[in-house]
């Protein structure tokens, strides 16, 4: 174990067996439990630095909490306010902003990037490259491929009245989005429902059926073989 560089802040909860590699910077609070990886070059509970016309809100998080047997991974950020579950890994370079929940048993691949007041239940996976725009819920048991896109804003950044509109996509429990799917703002997607990779989603998807296409359009049904229940 190095912990050469680390640098701690002030109140920093550390359990005695927890692994932490080089260049390591954890902010004041943070609390990291038993049995947790922190390679080098990590930066754990940092406060958000927000653009002056940012509509998030401005006020002190409570710390990072991370919970037993985690892994983060080299070059990741992980921002105060957050909560990481039991046995999640955080891939390389990964990015989870601030007030977001992330369960038990999850995989966050390398450069995903998951933004700010997004959920993530157990179990779920989101491969490399995925962005996980603010607002955002996925339930238990979700896939995400790698370069999937999610957005939350139909004005892209115009007019003020967008501010009460912005919404991110639900993802039902043991939904599978395929490579590189984009989903517009406020879609739900239903459990258990199969994105083909490439597919752009402009229309909610109906629960155990399997869309594909520009834009995605309902195919068929999910077989039942396939179904989580059914393994």
């Amino acid at each position: 174990m190095s912990r050469e560089n680390l640098v701690l802040g002030e109140g920093v909860q550390i359990a005695d067996d927890v692994e932490i590699g080089a260049n390591v910077v954890i902010h004041d609070g943070t609390v990291i439990g038993a049995g947790c990886v922190i390679q080098d070059n990590v930066v754990l509970g940092k406060q958000p630095k927000l653009a002056r016309r940012s509509t998030t809100k401005r006020e002190p998080l409570p710390p990072l909490v991370i919970g037993s047997g985690v892994s983060i991974c080299s070059g990741a950020v992980v921002f105060a306010g957050s909560s990481i579950g039991d046995n999640t890994v955080i891939g390389d370079q990964a990015f989870v902003r601030e007030n977001v929940q992330i369960g038990s048993d999850c995989g966050i691949g390398r450069a995903v990037c998951v933004e700010n007041q997004t959920t993530i239940g157990n179990r779920c996976n989101i491969q490399s490259n995925s962005y996980i725009t603010r607002l955002c819920v996925l339930e238990d048991d979700v896939f995400i491929a790698p370069c999937v896109t999610t957005t939350n804003d139909n004005f892209m950044g115009r007019t003020e009245a967008r501010h009460e509109l912005l919404e991110g996509a639900t993802i039902r429990r043991a939904a599978r989005i395929g490579g590189g799917v984009v989903i517009l703002p406020g879609i739900e997607i239903g459990e258990e429902a199969f994105v083909a990779a490439g597919a752009l989603v402009t229309k909610d998807i109906p629960a155990g059926k399997l869309v594909a296409g520009l834009p995605a359009r309902v195919w068929r049904d999910v077989p039942d073989e396939e179904l989580l229940n059914n393994q």
